[in-house]
């Protein structure tokens, strides 16, 4: 029997460099600070947020999805600064399939390719598989976007294909999206190559 309420329990996930907080409506001046670099939103489906306008908006979008029952939806603080240095969340929740995606994620560019994203991913995977049950964790990725598509393999997970012509954006590009997963008994191999890519890391680097 499937726990229908823990899957929907806004939790704060820790680490050692960073801790995932659920999102409120009192973090979007933060998030309006952290978002204000137009790279971060190239490939991302929500448009352009770099406005404390725009992002209100978007948080506003993440919370009624999240009490929709959707998604569960994250804030990350970087310990060493205690700086809010972006977001993720968990989305297409199905708990009677027993599988959820992990995405919408996004970080200040000084914190894209560091430790931040590799502990993020960690701890929403470890809740995943190991608090949730989960059998099946996928995540997507724009095709055009490489380092997103790298970052998703080097955490281990296995692409499946490209949905064609998946979204049209709001620029009105039609955007592919490359699928991958990773499955219940594939996690414990996953999980012992993330905690080593960790050990590479000082604590709260």
């Amino acid at each position: 029997m499937i726990n229908q309420a823990l899957w929907h329990n806004q939790v704060t996930l820790f680490g050692k460099h960073v801790r995932l907080e659920p999102m409120t409506e009192e973090h979007i001046p933060e998030l309006a600070q952290a978002g204000r670099d137009g790279s971060i939103w190239r490939f991302m489906v929500y448009g352009d947020l770099t406005t404390e306008n725009g992002i209100r908006t978007w948080v506003m979008d993440m919370l009624n999805r999240q009490t929709g029952g959707t998604d569960l939806c994250f804030v990350v603080i970087h310990l060493a600064s205690n700086n809010l240095v972006g977001a993720t969340r968990y989305l297409e929740i199905r708990p009677e399939h027993r599988s959820l995606e992990i995405g919408g994620t996004w970080y200040m560019p000084e914190y894209q390719r560091t430790v931040v994203n590799t502990e993020c991913k960690y701890l929403l995977l470890k809740y995943a598989f190991e608090k949730l049950g989960c059998v099946r964790v996928q995540f997507k990725a724009d095709a055009r976007n490489e380092r997103s598509i790298r970052a998703i393999e080097r955490l281990g997970a296995q692409k499946e294909g490209v949905l064609r012509k998946h979204y049209i954006l709001p620029d009105a590009t039609i955007r592919d999206s490359v699928y991958f997963s990773i499955l219940d008994e594939e996690w414990p191999d996953v999980k012992i190559s993330l905690e080593e890519k960790l050990k590479q890391f000082p604590n709260r680097n």
